[in-house]
């Protein structure tokens, strides 16, 4: 229940575009951990250090989804 004078559907509406805002912020941060791990995980001559940055980014798709 909203206390004052709010409009319920005015309410719900800022906090859909807030949730937009932060899912949008939230994509762009996976895209540049993604290309960073993916960069460092193509520069790295040791498997063991790819392996290292594919979790890393499946991690980050991970929270990304539970979320």
């Amino acid at each position: 229940m909203v206390d004052g004078d709010a409009d319920c559907l005015a309410i719900l509406t800022q906090v859909a575009a807030v949730t937009h805002a932060l899912e949008a912020a939230a994509l762009i941060l996976v895209d540049q951990h993604l290309r960073d791990c993916v960069q460092r995980g193509a520069d790295a001559a040791l498997p063991a250090e790819q392996a290292v940055q594919v979790d890393q980014a499946i991690r980050a798709i991970e929270r990304l989804l539970r979320t």
